[in-house]
């Protein structure tokens, strides 16, 4: 099973598997109670090891009632119980499920809440929550007019967990999301629109026309303004066009000169720069105003722009005069030219905008600007045809077009007069030049925990999960029936609001009692808090959920024997049996790593249907059933398993 860390660190997995397994501290915990807390804060306490853990389900709703389908903060505020103080920076976990009343009977609540904490850390396809509250997800860009989207934590059978396909309008060239990972805004230059996706429920809500030949895609700091890169080969469409946010309605467009543009903001979105590159200029726009206050000369053929804040300065790098020209935000003017080599590139600022990364394609190498003093430090062999760079806390990434190497710079090992730090890692067998049609979305996305990177070779079709510390990428992800070609993570994860207060916006599911698991690392806490839905009058209540029930009269074949999948469909608490479902389909696959194998199933009466599977290999055969009327997915059904022997064996 290949399978990345769920939450936080190694270290927090290690814990909470010892404590799964009875290795925790025996102090006793005191009684579950409510209490009155700070800030009307009123929900359920739980007080073990000089740790204070409040828990509370806050709805949106403004009567304060929880009812199914409307959407809940889940909260904790984790305390010293001594001081009162807020503990920060604990990276709790947690998960919503319904409760186990027959487990808590026969194995007592704790010991039942600590079996099922160390069930989920699992990352079983079979006995998952309802709710993981630790989750995250890979979208992948496809080069069709697709995003497919990736659960890292579960593989089956070697096949990588893709949860859904999203199709949009046309392929997609470049995408951004905003600090929250609610929505994704995807440019689409066949369309000249802009996709917007709801990334909590993996769907398309809105298309925004975003002028001609939209390409590059950037938010403000303060995210209240999308600016969309106008590619067009008229010079009155060549340009910037601004969406706001809020509405999704087209604000302006503003012709700011020719060619491909690069786009970067003051850090208080107080004004935008924007590089012409058939110019050779950079237009500085007052973003209050949408009015363009400066146009400046800045080389011959600028192709990129990053900010500083710790400057107070935009730097334009020109790949045809090799100059890096700094912009000051407050003047508007130059400040300085740095002369560096022909072949510069894209450029980014590391998290406090010290040390800028110019890469140079032609050389080979990345060039560092240090900020403070707008001076060239270095000049870093790194992987051949550099094309991409981001940035992790420690670490500058950096992606090249002709090798498969991926080069790390440490960040911490910079400055005048030091000797940098460089290693790498291969991600995957070929370099990316030879998939050709890549789009401007880096391959390189940055895990939640700043401390790893998810990258896309396109040559072999997989992502790469890569942690630091370690030699080589931890895992891979196939993007089978697709062609990969971007990454971008979306987190689902418990995150610190204020000081040690820890939240995570869900959406309600149907009525009933649940529990909410809660882990801490250090001290070593699991308990299981509970809460209760309420049923939605405005909610139609459906039948239930469609489930199949498998009648494998044997769970062995012999190799070349025929061999037919027979199940039954029902439905709801009572199990109605559903006939007559014209879309059901049982997919197979020999584990590992098999292509799947789709065939439609024959409806015989009384729920019951069958389908003949053409099982030509020795193995363990994976079967799922799918009945997309019923809401009934592959893999998020009960599965099948059928092991094929040779004859005598048999």
């Amino acid at each position: 099973m290949n399978r990345t860390i769920t939450f936080a660190t190694c270290a927090l997995v290690v814990a909470g598997a010892l404590i799964w397994l009875g290795v925790s501290r025996t102090t006793p915990p005191t009684l579950l109670s409510e209490v009155a807390l700070p800030d009307t804060w009123t929900g359920q306490t739980l007080e073990r090891d000089g740790v204070s853990v409040a828990m509370q389900v806050r709805p949106l709703a403004d009567d304060g009632v929880l009812r199914e389908g409307e959407f809940a903060d889940v909260q904790f505020r984790v305390t010293d119980k001594a001081s009162g103080q807020p503990l920060s920076g604990v990276a709790p976990g947690a998960w919503l499920d319904p409760e186990t009343v027959a487990a808590d009977l026969a194995q007592g609540r704790d010991k039942s809440c600590k079996s099922r904490v160390g069930v989920f850390l699992k990352s079983s396809i079979g006995a998952r929550p309802l709710l993981d509250l630790n989750s995250y997800f890979l979208l992948v860009m496809n080069r069709d007019a697709s995003i497919s989207v990736v659960d890292p934590s579960v593989s089956v059978g070697g096949i990588t967990s893709t949860m859904a396909r999203i199709d949009i309008k046309q392929a997609p060239m470049d995408w951004v999301t905003p600090r929250d990972n609610k929505r994704v805004f995807v440019s689409m230059p066949g369309a000249g629109e802009v996709a917007v996706i709801d990334s909590e429920q993996f769907k398309v809500i809105d298309s925004i026309t975003a002028g001609n030949n939209p390409v590059r895609v950037v938010l403000q700091p303060d995210e209240r303004l999308l600016w969309v890169g106008n590619n067009a080969g008229d010079a009155g469409q060549s340009g910037v066009t601004v969406i706001d946010t809020r509405s999704l309605k087209t604000l302006k467009h503003l012709p700011t000169g020719g060619g491909h543009h690069e786009i970067a903001f003051s850090k208080d979105s107080r004004f935008a720069f924007v590089t012409n590159r058939d110019d050779g200029t950079l237009s500085i726009i007052d973003i209050a105003s949408l009015t363009i206050s400066k146009q400046l000369k800045t080389g011959s053929h600028p192709l990129s722009v990053a900010y500083s804040p710790l400057s107070g300065a935009a730097y334009v790098a020109d790949g045809k005069d090799g100059t890096v020209t700094v912009v000051d935000a407050s003047s508007q003017a130059v400040r300085r030219v740095i002369k560096v080599k022909q072949g510069l590139g894209p450029m980014g600022f590391g998290a406090d905008g010290r040390f800028g990364i110019v890469l140079n394609t032609l050389e080979n190498q990345a060039s560092v600007i240090d900020a403070a003093n707008d001076s060239l430090i270095h000049e870093l062999e790194v992987a051949a045809e550099p094309y991409q760079v981001v940035f992790t806390k420690a670490y500058a990434y950096i992606r090249g077009l002709a090798s498969p190497k991926v080069t790390m710079i440490n960040m911490a090992s910079l400055g005048e007069g030091r000797k940098p730090i460089t290693q790498g890692f291969e991600a995957g067998p070929k370099p990316p030049r030879l998939a050709g049609d890549l789009p401007l979305a880096s391959s390189l996305a940055v895990s939640r925990d700043d401390n790893a990177v998810f990258v896309v070779n396109p040559t072999d079709n997989t992502t790469y999960f890569y942690a630091e510390g370690m030699n080589a990428p931890m895992s891979g992800y196939p993007n089978r029936g697709q062609v990969a070609r971007a990454a971008m993570v979306i987190d689902r994860s418990l995150r610190e609001v204020e000081p040690g207060l820890y939240s995570s916006r869900i959406q309600l599911p149907s009525a009933g009692r649940f529990d909410v698991a809660f882990l801490l690392n250090q001290p070593n806490i699991i308990h299981c808090f509970n809460t209760v839905v309420q049923a939605n009058p405005a909610i139609a209540q459906p039948l239930g959920a469609a489930k199949v029930e498998f009648l494998l009269d044997k769970t062995t074949a012999a190799l070349g024997s025929p061999y037919v999948v027979r199940f039954r469909i029902v439905q709801g608490k009572q199990k109605a049996e559903r006939s007559g479902v014209k879309d059901v389909q049982v997919r197979y696959f020999l584990a590992p790593s098999s292509r799947p194998q789709t065939v439609a199933a024959l409806d015989v009466g009384n729920g019951v249907y069958e389908a003949p599977v053409t099982l030509d290999q020795k193995g363990a055969w994976y079967l799922h059933v799918r009945a997309a009327s019923l809401g009934a997915e592959f893999g998020d059904q009960t599965f099948a398993s059928v092991r094929v022997l040779p004859d005598a064996a048999h």
